[in-house]
């Protein structure tokens, strides 16, 4: 009997073929996870707050709330990204204040790249930067969650907030669009040898692997560094009229000019000086 001829791929005019179909699925997999239980979805919410909160600045409120934090990492599921949770938690409950403060400022204001701002990473210093900053906006806000204002909406604690609240679709898509930035601070912070490795380690867990594009990506980055333009974040929040902005891009009205009081007449009775 001769040997049955090996399957065509491609169907011109017909359905999709079988191997076509596989590497839709494959594509739809990495860009989105997999349908989770109700558990798995509630355990993936406390991961994602988790990490939001441990990269916070630890302040007098978050460094009280050190062994709520540990009792509730201790609480989580067994899963990897629980693991590294469980030994970052470690060396946050044995560490004093002071301690904890300074390796926070030298590790994400002090150093570039581990700073925790994402669309740095992306775009650097350049004009494309206040663009995506508007953007991200506009996604929190048509998601009907408004910031306190309080840092840039690209800071990692804010976008893994929106992660939380908005779900793993639209929700995680930030954090999926900034892999290789999240990669590199991961990076980073491994080679300085912090123990903040272990929550971009947790984060990391959750996401879509890296491509062989995304490793390339991230070697660049730490070869040459994001572009740079020198023109900083003037851009957020002072479009104007909206020259660089995208078609629907939430644009913030421009100041009103301040006002001005006339000065005081003159009296009548008082003569030529």
């Amino acid at each position: 009997m001769s040997p049955l001829p090996a399957p065509s791929t491609e169907r011109p005019g017909g359905p999709p073929s079988i191997p076509a179909l596989v590497r839709a699925r494959v594509r739809a997999a990495v860009r989105r996870p997999s349908r989770l239980t109700p558990e798995e979805s509630e355990a993936r919410v406390l991961l994602l707050r988790m990490c939001s909160l441990l990269l916070q600045y630890p302040d007098a409120e978050l460094t009280a709330a050190r062994p709520e934090l540990a009792a509730a990492i201790e609480a989580l599921p067994p899963s990897p990204a629980a693991g590294h949770l469980t030994s970052f938690a470690a060396w946050l409950t044995a560490q004093d204040t002071d301690t904890l403060e300074r390796h926070y400022v030298e590790m994400f204001d002090l150093r570039r790249k581990s700073s925790l701002y994402l669309t740095y990473y992306l775009h650097g210093d350049t004009r494309r930067r206040g663009m995506a900053l508007l953007t991200l906006n506009q996604r929190y806000r048509a998601a009907g969650w408004d910031t306190d204002g309080s840092e840039l909406p690209d800071h990692l604690p804010v976008v893994l907030e929106f992660a939380a609240l908005a779900g793993p679709g639209g929700g995680e898509a930030p954090l999926r669009q900034h892999r290789r930035g999240l990669e590199l601070i991961h990076r980073a912070l491994t080679d300085a040898d912090s123990p903040y490795r272990h929550v971009l380690a947790a984060l990391l867990t959750l996401l879509p692997p890296p491509t062989e594009a995304d490793r390339a990506a991230v070697a660049r980055l730490v070869a040459e560094g994001p572009p740079n333009e020198e023109v900083g974040l003037d851009p957020y929040g002072t479009y104007g009229d909206g020259e660089f902005a995208p078609p629907g891009t939430f644009v913030p009205p421009m100041a009103a000019p301040p006002t001005r009081v006339p000065p005081a007449p003159t009296s009548r009775t008082e003569g030529p000086r």
